[in-house]
């Protein structure tokens, strides 16, 4: 079982333009105070931003693969109920790096904001 499935994740869909994701808030997803742990903030904005970056890799014939290098979230407002949805964007994506912005969503309300890193590494490399 990988970190989607354990998580709950579902992918709405991905294109090399935009990665749309959800996942419904569960007692699993939660730190002791009740709210959204941050960190599924970040996992939820790396991991549009991946798939977008390896559909982008694949449309332009790119056999590598788009690992995270770095990520920067800022957590707007808390979560305690409903669906999350995560919407990721490139920002630029070239021969070395991409650059995707991610923002997350729980009732239409934008609850935090990333800005995702990614390298494209040869698979042999890994």
């Amino acid at each position: 079982m990988n970190l989607l499935e354990n998580l709950g994740i579902q992918i709405q869909s991905v294109t090399a333009d935009q990665t749309v994701i959800t996942v419904a808030v569960t007692d699993q997803l939660k730190q002791p105070y009740g709210i959204v742990h941050g960190g599924i903030n970040a996992v939820l904005a790396e991991t549009a931003a991946s798939l977008g970056a390896n559909q982008w890799l694949r449309d332009h014939n790119q056999d590598r693969i788009a690992i995270g290098l770095n990520i920067n979230t800022q957590h707007l407002r808390p979560v305690t109920s409903g669906t999350i949805k995560t919407i990721a964007t490139p920002i630029k994506c070239g021969r070395r790096t991409q650059t995707w912005h991610a923002e997350v969503y729980n009732q239409d309300r934008l609850t935090s904001t990333s800005t995702v890193v990614l390298v494209n590494s040869d698979q042999q490399k890994l």
